[in-house]
């Protein structure tokens, strides 16, 4: 019997310890990249020892494929309430997109930047970041589609949904270096009216 209360708090509280590596770790990959981000750093920046980081996440590959799936979670789940306050009408494309475009510009998708560029030469972190992206790319394309109500029977919906995300991605990256924040609002103005006339039908 009284086993139970203390098993419970214990669990939350290594919850909540690896809720805070995983926090550490991107912020680590946006500051310092693929290569300044250590397990060392990221414990002594999480406030947790050494050992209890290594229990959780013994590599650093493990440790930053968490990170980024715990953060690509939790992200879908903002988004996704922030969208339950939006408007049905004509202008709820609009704010999708424009969501949708913040998460492209946000910490994570610098952090996921990091892994694709460090991917590229290193074939552990390949291999454990190709599987992930593609389920993070399923999520995010059927996240849009609910949230533009969009039906993908549709001649043409399916394929602009996902010319969407790619422009997303595409202007996320062009933003990197310097602020592109005019020529990306111009680009997806014209954008919205192409993707509202695919997508109209559909609206109910």
């Amino acid at each position: 019997m009284s086993t139970t209360p203390t098993r419970t708090p214990q669990r939350e509280r290594s919850r909540a310890t690896q809720a805070r590596v995983l926090e550490a770790t991107v912020e680590c990959l946006v500051e310092r990249g693929w290569s300044g981000t250590t397990t060392t750093v990221v414990a002594t920046r999480a406030g947790v020892s050494r050992g209890a980081q290594l229990h959780h996440y013994p590599t650093k590959s493990t440790l930053v494929m968490a990170a980024v799936e715990h953060l690509a979670e939790r992200r879908a789940a903002e988004i996704r309430a922030e969208a339950a306050g939006l408007p049905a009408g004509p202008e709820r494309l609009d704010r999708v997109i424009d969501m949708l475009a913040s998460a492209f510009t946000g910490p994570l998708f610098v952090a996921a930047l990091e892994l694709w560029v460090a991917g590229r030469t290193d074939p552990e972190l390949r291999d454990a970041l190709v599987p992930l992206e593609a389920r993070v790319g399923r999520e995010m394309h059927r996240l849009t589609v609910d949230l533009l109500g969009a039906d993908e029977r549709q001649p043409g919906v399916r394929e602009a949904i996902q010319a969407t995300l790619d422009l997303l991605r595409g202007l996320g990256v062009a933003n990197l270096l310097s602020d592109d924040s005019a020529r990306r609002g111009a680009l997806l103005g014209i954008w919205k009216r192409q993707l509202a006339s695919i997508v109209a039908t559909t609206h109910h």
